[in-house]
């Protein structure tokens, strides 16, 4: 099949929706990722698996859990059909999990929870907007590190925040420089 101009488009805007899924996910943007899927959407991340809204809760009730997360997207294959694309998207979930004392991973016993996976969506052009319509998680591989005392998210510099408060939204509120 020739690819089109059409059919490039259409990759990336999907790509899109996938790099604010992992925006929304690591910012704790659930407005976002909700954003990237139809509302009748299915998701299938193992042990959390429902329709769109039960996966928002889900995540909106296990992410906090974690000091900071970080999900890394690679290869993209992107397949468009008309109005429908199957997309796999390999990537790298990384979890930070504080530990038990005061300071969090300053106690010595946090850890770093590292996934390799594969997102597998089937997207849907509906009214000109492509979005999720169903999504399964594929677990490729899985490694668990210790933090040790001293490596915690203190110290000089801008440390990332999963919230409203974060500097992407400073940054993107923040006027642009007057023209010179």
């Amino acid at each position: 099949m020739a690819v089109t101009l059409d059919i490039l488009l259409a990759r990336a805007e999907i790509a899109d929706v996938l790099h604010r899924y992992a925006r929304g996910i690591d910012r704790m943007d659930f407005d976002l990722v909700r954003s990237c899927y139809h509302p009748d959407a299915f998701d299938d991340h193992g042990a959390l698996s429902g329709d769109v809204d039960t996966f928002i809760a889900g995540a909106r009730s296990f992410l906090p859990r974690f000091v900071a997360t970080m999900h890394f997207l690679g290869n993209m294959h992107i397949e468009v059909d008309g109005e429908a694309a199957r997309a796999e998207t390999y990537a790298v979930a990384y979890h930070r999990v504080a530990g038990q004392g005061e300071g969090g991973d300053a106690a010595g016993d946090g850890k770093d929870d590292i996934w390799g996976i594969r997102y597998v969506d089937r997207f849907e052009r509906r009214d000109g907007e492509w979005r999720i319509a169903h999504r399964v998680v594929a677990q490729e591989w899985r490694r668990v590190d210790p933090v040790p005392a001293g490596r915690e998210r203190t110290g000089p510099g801008v440390w990332g925040r999963r919230d409203p408060g974060d500097v992407l939204y400073s940054i993107l509120e923040a006027q642009a420089p007057a023209s010179r």
